[in-house]
């Protein structure tokens, strides 16, 4: 009996003057493991419209997922977002690491208005909330470098061999990476942050989710393996 195909998680490189990103971290802590009877495998996103496109068309080739997982950070987010639409436009309100700020441009020219997401997106929210993970379901990704991953895994997902399953969350900073902000504040590098831009959340518990989001995931495609 040949081996299920893997889960793909990703997450992005740090970007907005910080020394890290939690999704990155995140990924970096599941890449490897074996979630549900799934190898998990990991990759890092650049923070670039230009360069992700490319990016996840070379991985949907090299990997053959049988789903992706993709993390991302929501500076302020409290809790973790399951984004359930991408929608096909780029709209920054902060340049992306190639110092480029794009503004009411497509994301693929002739592309579908907007994607939903594949995964399971109500069994995680509900998983989540269980394991004592605050979860919600979210209506959009935003229109940054989030949603254009989003909207191109689901985008080039139906050009592959099994289609696989994608979808995307959103997770807040961890606490170190506000004290980092804060000590930014504090030696004038940085604006001030309202109270509720500083929320956080441990690495760990964002960790959880993830494989939370992959265990749900692995459900669906083995139901769908057992009927095929």
């Amino acid at each position: 009996m040949t081996d299920p195909r893997p889960i793909l998680v990703t997450g992005f490189e740090p970007y907005g003057g910080l020394s890290s990103n939690p999704s990155f971290r995140a990924m970096e802590r599941l890449a490897g493991a074996a979630i549900a009877g799934r190898a998990v495998i990991g990759r890092g996103l650049p923070v670039a419209l230009a360069g992700i496109g490319p990016a996840i068309a070379a991985m949907l080739d090299e990997i053959a997922p049988a789903a992706v997982v993709s993390l991302g950070l929501s500076p302020g987010e409290a809790v973790i977002r399951i984004e359930r639409v991408a929608v096909n436009l780029a709209d920054f309100s902060l340049p992306d690491n190639d110092g480029l700020t794009h503004r009411d441009h497509p994301i693929a020219d002739n592309g579908a208005p907007a994607l939903f997401s594949t995964l399971p997106v109500r069994a995680i929210e509900t998983a989540c909330n269980a394991a004592g993970i605050p979860a919600k379901v979210s209506l959009s990704a935003g229109s940054y470098l989030c949603n254009a991953c989003l909207y191109r895994f689901l985008a080039l997902a139906g050009q592959h061999s099994g289609s696989p399953l994608c979808g995307f969350l959103h997770v807040p900073h961890t606490p170190e990476e506000v004290a980092e902000r804060l000590i930014g504040e504090a030696s004038g590098n940085r604006p001030s942050a309202s109270t509720a831009e500083l929320a956080s959340m441990e690495l760990e518990r964002i960790v959880r989710a993830a494989a939370i989001a992959i265990t749900e995931t692995a459900k669906v495609l083995d139901r769908c393996e057992a009927t095929a």
